[in-house]
């Protein structure tokens, strides 16, 4: 198994289950969150490396997550994916603008995530 731990935030089920299952493919350790708020107690209670965060979500969106880890001294370090259904340009415009490191749509290739996240960590 990797050393490497991703949070993946989605709150869909089916989603979650999909990307978590094309990760484990990848040999990485899976944590999970079903919205925002959860999402950022994670980042706060475990080691995390990498977060692939949907964007439509209760409590907390995707992009509210991401600008709050990427401002945070302790964990601007962690990479972020943003993975979602929102295509339009000016999405992955705010999604970058909220500091992402990358910006992913649904659906999408297993093959494609693994090398995404392969290349950030």
């Amino acid at each position: 198994m990797s050393n490497y731990k991703i949070l993946v935030v989605d709150d869909s089920p089916t989603d979650l289950k999909v990307i978590t299952g094309a990760l484990k493919d990848g040999g990485y350790d899976i944590i999970t969150a079903q919205d925002g708020e959860e999402a950022l107690e994670r980042v706060s209670a475990e080691t995390v490396h990498l977060v692939v965060l949907d964007v439509i979500m209760p409590k907390l969106n995707g992009f509210q997550v991401c600008r709050r880890i990427k401002s945070s001294r302790v964990h601007k370090r962690i990479k972020v994916i943003i993975l979602t259904s929102k295509k339009q340009d000016s999405d992955i415009f705010w999604g970058k603008k909220q500091g992402a490191d990358l910006y992913m749509t649904k659906p999408f290739e297993k093959e494609e995530l693994l090398s995404n996240v392969a290349s950030l960590i």
